[in-house]
């Protein structure tokens, strides 16, 4: 079974603020050519469900197109964190890591999809050195980021980075539950761009 846990696209799509909206038009519609509708998008590399290249928050990090495809397609563990306001190693020692590349956390702090949210749980930057002792790569959350809302510092995204850590936010995990998964999160191939949108599936275990 697929289940897709990305966010839509639309005009009503929540962005950061004063960040670029995402919009969609036809640019020539079948009545005018003939023959084919045409349309475009505008939008922030940073709308609804998307991956975070280290050049976002590094001048000299990787930009989407030169990330190794393969963090984005495997098994992901996700682990339920929904009780916690602030998450820490402490919160997932108990947490099987053995073998496991990807892991989401599933915070279900975003509780309404429409508006952008005003507070998210804080993830401790510790959790970078913590997730590189234990071969994970890549680390989801149902968040627009990985650091508070309104931080400028963004120390987990650098610790995540410092530790090897690849970053994937803005999920809808509403109807997951907990445990092993198949995720494809493909990033485009956009040259040079601190990141990108994804359309992030999980398919079920057998």
């Amino acid at each position: 079974m697929i289940i897709d846990i990305s966010r839509t696209l639309n005009q009503d799509t929540p962005t950061w603020p004063g960040d670029t909206p995402f919009s969609y038009e036809l640019s020539w519609s079948k009545a005018e050519t003939g023959s084919v509708n045409v349309g475009q998008l505008t939008t922030s590399c940073h709308t609804a469900t998307h991956i975070d290249a280290p050049y976002h928050f590094n001048d000299s990090g990787l930009t989407v197109d030169q990330l190794p495809l393969d963090l984005y397609v495997g098994d992901v563990l996700i682990v339920d964190v929904t009780t916690k306001a602030q998450i820490t190693p402490d919160d997932l020692k108990l947490v099987d890591l053995t073998q496991i590349r990807r892991v989401i956390l599933k915070t279900g702090a975003w509780k309404d999809s429409s508006h952008f949210p005003t507070e998210t749980p804080l993830l401790d930057p510790a959790l970078g050195e913590f997730f590189r002792e234990h071969s994970v790569e890549l680390v989801g959350v149902d968040l627009p980021s990985v650091d508070p809302i309104e931080s400028k510092t963004l120390d987990t995204h650098h610790a995540f980075e410092a530790n090897s850590i690849h970053i994937l936010e803005g999920l809808d995990l509403k109807d997951v539950d907990p445990g092993l998964y198949h995720l494809t999160a493909l990033p485009l191939k956009i040259e040079g761009a601190d990141g990108s949108p994804v359309r992030a599936i999980l398919e079920t275990k057998s």
